[in-house]
């Protein structure tokens, strides 16, 4: 094994990668307006731009992470950066949307084949009592992501065009290949017998599931075509699952869900933890970020400078918070930083009038950054702290699926929501619908400001009450137990499954 007593380099330099496929995400919805012009379609051709990347995400996450227990992470992570990046071209390079959706298919399992591996990594190359200061490079590394992604998009697409946006990757998807392929160790492989069953039942559940919850809204939750409605492929989805999970149960070989991770508590409740905030991350935005366009007329890049201070304070405290929870109980941290957050949300949904002051908003957006600081490193470290090194990537892909699952809930929610509100707060708008009367420079009449600002209030509470049941989770971790067998080298054979179970 090489490196494996340098582990900083190797975590920066996947840093680069992970950061990349953050920015992706929130990118994108900048642009949109611009590229609908550029290639004259449609508001619903423009969201399957989103649509079709999250899907390709999200799908095969529990397959990439043991793929990268077969064949090594950091060949699946170069791989996908691979992919990733020439996608990225392809995007800036499509004439048409169907292109450019086909391209942003390919990007995001470019994204499903990475993501797993960086978690994975950190879980094989540092020991449990100096992996918090890596889970904390990791959650800094999301807060300024957070920032970078819809001003960058702005500055991107003001000054050079909406297809920069995607070009931007290539030279940087470039360095950190060079990166990861000099200073990534190549870790030791486990022989995997692939479990064909569960990796189709698992896939189609993962695909009816998403993509139910996903276009729910697109079809008003009805007839998607023919005999297929949107609870149709809900439920299917569900049944299908359960059918694979009822198949992880009774594998007598090597199933591609090892049920035994869920023994240990903590990885447990982290699970639900991380699903709750991936919920809540994606829902809040959206109204908060329609109220600052919609009423008080901000552009793209002037929205996205309001979460300076969550990105700013989020970004610097992030590494403190790692090094502090490899000393005492994560669960404190964890859910004092829910709590925050719920606090943040709920104070956003009080301050949102249409004649609030702006910079007052500026104070929950600096409560949100003290409160991602102290999520996403003592989560992702409470549920890795005590997997065995065989079995880092299926929990890797374990926890990155339940965000993602969480995300696309998020987003089916609050769209559900946003609409009921805004047709109860504005009646006389036809359909209910955001951009009712807000044609004209992107900002509604201001007779319909209060109604607006009232409904996205309303709005912003659900995604705070989900925050608050992960607040409540976090307080039942266990406090992790000291491990052996690490100190920068593997358990020794036939040790890492036993040592590290519990």
């Amino acid at each position: 094994m090489e490196n494996v007593n340098r582990p900083w380099p190797a975590l920066w330099s996947l840093v680069i990668g992970f950061f990349m496929i953050l920015i992706d995400t929130t990118i994108v919805s900048v642009a949109n307006p611009r590229i609908m012009e550029g290639l004259d379609t449609d508001i619903n051709a423009v969201i399957w731009v989103t649509s079709a990347y999250l899907l390709a995400y999200a799908v095969p996450l529990l397959i990439t992470g043991r793929l990268g227990d077969r064949f090594g992470p950091k060949r699946l992570y170069l791989s996908g950066l691979v992919v990733f990046t020439l996608a990225s071209l392809w995007c800036g390079l499509s004439g048409n949307v169907q292109m450019l959706i086909a391209a942003r298919v390919l990007q995001g399992l470019g994204a499903a084949l990475m993501t797993p591996q960086t978690m994975a990594v950190i879980t094989r190359i540092f020991p449990p009592d100096r992996r918090g200061a890596a889970m904390g490079l990791w959650g800094a590394t999301a807060g300024v992501a957070t920032l970078v992604g819809p001003i960058l998009g702005g500055v991107l697409v003001d000054g050079f065009g909406w297809e920069w946006i995607f070009f931007i990757n290539v030279p940087i998807g470039i360095v950190g290949f060079i990166l990861a392929w000099r200073l990534v160790p190549s870790l030791t492989t486990h022989p995997h017998r692939f479990d064909i069953p569960g990796v189709v039942l698992s896939a189609v559940g993962l695909f009816l599931l998403v993509f139910g919850l996903q276009e729910g809204e697109t079809y008003n939750w009805g007839t998607i075509t023919g005999p297929v409605t949107v609870w149709g492929l809900i439920i299917s989805g569900i049944v299908v699952l359960a059918l694979f999970v009822g198949w992880q149960a009774v594998n007598k070989g090597e199933p591609l869900l090892p049920l035994g991770l869920f023994k240990d508590r903590n990885f447990s409740l982290a699970n639900i933890g991380i699903t709750t905030v991936g919920f809540t991350v994606t829902a809040f935005g959206l109204p908060l970020i329609f109220y600052y366009q919609m009423v008080r007329g901000m552009t793209p890049t002037q929205s996205a400078l309001m979460m300076v201070p969550m990105a700013l304070i989020s970004g610097g405290l992030a590494p403190l918070v790692g090094r502090i929870i490899d000393r005492v109980n994560p669960k404190y941290i964890t859910s004092t930083g829910l709590l925050l957050m719920a606090v943040a949300l709920f104070w956003n949904s009080a301050l949102m009038h249409p004649d609030t002051p702006v910079w007052l908003f500026l104070l929950p957006s600096a409560v949100l950054g003290f409160a991602n600081a102290g999520i996403w490193a003592p989560l992702s470290s409470t549920a890795t702290r005590n997997l065995p090194p065989r079995q880092a990537g299926a929990g890797a892909g374990v926890y990155n699926t339940t965000r993602q699952m969480g995300a696309v809930l998020g987003s089916a929610a609050i769209a559900v929501l946003m609409q009921a509100r805004l047709a109860a707060e504005l009646p006389a708008a036809p359909g209910g619908t955001p951009g009712s009367g807000g044609e004209a420079g992107g900002q509604l009449p201001p007779a319909l400001h209060d109604g607006f600002s009232t409904a996205m209030g309303q709005s912003i509470m659900l995604p705070a009450a989900v925050i608050v049941l992960g607040a409540a989770v976090a307080l039942f971790f266990a406090r992790p137990k000291a491990v052996q067998g690490w100190g920068g080298q593997q358990p020794a054979a036939g040790q890492d499954a036993e040592a590290t179970t519990r």
